[in-house]
């Protein structure tokens, strides 16, 4: 994992400009009001699937350092939590997409932005590829 380059993707999408429609990019997609990229990705067949996610979980930790650093301490944001929440309300994007992929992410305000960061490990479905992902959005987090 190359932390510089992850942290200079995540600097990158909290100036790039939003698009009005949900589309797939490379690498990720983008929405009305935020981006997802996925900064890694691991198919974690059967028996490495468990290494991976404690692997890329090891590099969200990594990621975590510099951007606490930077926009301070938060605590973890809990997608179940969300996504129990999304069967009783309408949850806004990214939020509800991420938490049916991801079970914790780190979140800040990115200060002086306007913009949101949450980097996580999306790992819930077993048939899609374990992803480290960084999400950047104008929605508050619900």
């Amino acid at each position: 994992m190359n932390i510089a380059r992850h942290i200079a993707l995540i600097d990158e999408l909290c100036s790039r400009p939003f698009v009005a429609e949900r589309s797939p990019r490379e690498g990720g997609e983008s929405g009305p009001g935020y981006h997802l990229a996925v900064l890694e990705s691991g198919h974690g067949d059967c028996g490495t699937r468990e290494s991976t996610v404690e692997q890329f979980e090891k590099d969200r930790d990594a990621l975590h350092e510099p951007l606490a650093a930077r926009w301070g301490e938060e605590p973890a944001w809990n997608g179940q939590t969300t996504l129990l929440r999304t069967a009783q309300e309408q949850i806004p994007e990214p939020w509800a997409l991420l938490s049916k992929r991801a079970r914790v992410a780190y979140v800040w305000e990115a200060v002086g932005t306007g913009r949101w960061v949450a980097v996580a490990v999306a790992d819930r479905d077993e048939a899609d590829d374990v992803e480290l992902i960084a999400v950047v959005t104008e929605v508050d987090p619900p």
